[in-house]
């Protein structure tokens, strides 16, 4: 998984703007990262940030809340010793996990099992110790990392998971972390201890599915809603490049900045209200203001492993789930979030790589 930046609550400082003209390829990075929310007694669950003073409130179509906020995880995970198992006859590998209590992915990497994982009777299987929380239905990556106060990025990391990162309720995921007979935090500690970025939503955004479920299928309209309970579908084939969002000057670029800070995309100067349009076709995998330094915020992901990421929105046009073509309206700019003027924050990633934006765009 990439790195994350570190948390900070100091807003950036303030750079003079760069005109950027035709042919210019350099690039800008922007932090997204969230200061730590209040917490909320157990089980718990994250509550908008308020709009900093002076900024104007985010507003979108109505529409649930997240899936980490309606379905809130209880850590109730179990510690497993480390162990050995012989195999009966009849064992599979999910038999051997549920008699142990660990997770069958863990025990497939710690005996170096490969797909379809078959297993024989009499031999020995190495079962890893750890902490391990039974995923259940609804449940999200980011709720169950919130809830151990654990950066979900770890998990990912500990567990191998890959895209399209959807858990699936019954599996059971290690927790990094506390290590056995280390005194329990509080909940509200562990609230405290998350924070959620780009990266989050991306990859531990979506609810767990049932065995027997499959994603949803996308919208081609903001009429209909997607619940929070279902998982956005998979985006179209790319089969274009990329266009600008918008047409204005470029106010931070790609890169780390003068005071060290992670730059993860380019900041444009717009006017407010300014219609911002998608790069390219795909479908919108989350609309909200739950990240408080990018304010009102839309992520669309695009075929090839892409995705987009617009920030700083004062309107909020589409919804989670809905497909979008290039050039379509997603919102309106603003100065939402720890924008220091009106303005645009623009991401591509590809996987979950930050890409300079200004490699990928045509020249202006």
């Amino acid at each position: 998984m990439t790195g994350t930046p570190p948390s900070t609550t100091a807003r950036p400082p303030i750079r003079r703007s760069v005109p950027v003209g035709p042919g210019a390829t350099t690039p800008a990075r922007t932090a997204a990262r969230t200061t730590p929310r209040t917490p909320l007694p157990r089980p718990v669950v994250d509550t908008p940030p308020q709009a900093p003073a002076g900024r104007t409130p985010v507003s979108s179509l109505p529409a649930p809340r997240p899936s980490w906020e309606i379905r809130p995880v209880t850590p109730d995970a179990r510690e497993i010793a480390g162990s050995t198992y012989v195999v009966r006859p009849g064992d599979t590998l999910s038999v051997v996990a549920d008699r142990s209590g660990a997770g069958s992915e863990a025990i497939a990497r710690a005996n170096n099992l490969t797909p379809p994982y078959v297993i024989r009777a009499g031999q020995t299987l190495i079962i890893p110790a750890g902490r391990f929380h039974m995923v259940r239905s609804g449940e999200s990556g980011i709720a169950i990392a919130r809830a151990y106060g654990v950066p979900w990025s770890r998990i990912v990391e500990a567990n191998g998971l890959t895209e399209p990162f959807v858990l699936r309720a019954g599996q059971r995921i290690l927790i990094p972390g506390t290590p056995m007979g280390a005194p329990a935090s509080t909940a509200a500690e562990r609230a405290a201890a998350f924070t959620l970025d780009v990266d989050d939503i991306l990859t531990g955004g979506e609810p767990a599915l049932a065995t027997n479920q499959a994603p949803a299928r996308p919208s081609p309209t903001p009429r209909r809603v997607l619940p929070p309970t279902a998982v956005v579908a998979a985006p179209p084939r790319l089969n274009s490049g990329f266009a600008w969002p918008v047409e204005g000057r470029i106010m931070k670029r790609f890169g780390a900045g003068s005071s060290g800070e992670r730059n993860d995309g380019i900041k444009i100067a717009v006017p407010t209200g300014t219609p911002i349009k998608a790069t390219a076709d795909g479908v919108v995998a989350y609309v909200g203001d739950g990240i408080a330094a990018l304010g009102g915020l839309v992520i669309v992901k695009h075929g090839g492993s892409w995705t987009s990421v617009y920030g700083h929105a004062s309107k909020l046009l589409v919804q989670r789930g809905q497909s979008v073509k290039r050039g379509q309206t997603l919102a309106l700019s603003g100065q939402t979030g720890f924008a220091d003027r009106p303005e645009l924050h623009f991401e591509l990633r590809r996987g979950r790589t930050p890409v300079d934006p200004l490699s990928q765009l045509p020249s202006r």
